[in-house]
């Protein structure tokens, strides 16, 4: 993974911050410093969307794969496609993922309870977001991935809440992590989901 740019306009940390992912592998130890970033907030009853943006086979699913790995989720992780959302448990939270290339018709945000999974704690890896636009609520990240060769992409990870600002800090900085105790923003708690 190469760090291509890093702008820093917000007293939070980086705003934006371009890599380069040359192979798989790459986008294998994004996913991990994201996951591990991520793991104390959202073990503790926190929460977090993440925009996932590309074209068909840009490695979004891949991208979401190789996180949740990184948090002990084992088992087959696809694509959603057709379900829409797929439900997995972690020793480090719940995620949900969700594909809403096929997602039509806002009635179905509705009625299949989308909204309050959204409300619930855990992680809401979001592919093919547009399609849901105006319904979905405010991600902490939004990342964007462009292929540019056959294995090699460019991927633009923005920061768009505070604690996505603390994770983007976490992904760009090459020295030793800080505690998350001691630096992390303050946080609402969500709260219980059946």
């Amino acid at each position: 993974m190469t760090i291509v740019a890093s702008s820093d306009t917000s007293s939070l940390g980086p705003t934006q911050s371009d890599f380069i992912w040359n192979d798989e592998g790459d986008c294998a130890v994004t996913a991990t410093k994201l996951a591990k970033a991520m793991a104390t907030q959202l073990s503790q009853g926190g929460s977090a969307v993440v925009e996932l943006h590309g074209t068909l086979g840009a490695g979004k699913t891949t991208f979401t794969r190789h996180l949740l790995r990184a948090w002990g989720v084992q088992g087959r992780i696809k694509s959603p496609s057709y379900a829409v959302v797929e439900q997995h448990e972690s020793p480090v939270a719940t995620a949900y993922h969700f594909d809403f290339y096929r997602f039509n018709d806002p009635q179905e945000w509705e009625d299949a309870g989308f909204r309050d999974l959204f409300a619930c704690p855990g992680l809401k890896l979001v592919e093919w977001p547009d399609k849901a636009a105006g319904l979905l609520p405010r991600p902490d990240l939004r990342i964007v991935i462009e292929p540019v060769a056959q294995d090699q992409r460019l991927v633009r990870i923005k920061a768009v809440s505070a604690m996505g600002h603390y994770w983007l800090s976490l992904l760009t900085d090459s020295a030793d992590e800080p505690s998350f105790e001691a630096t992390a923003p303050s946080v609402f708690q969500g709260g219980a989901c059946s």
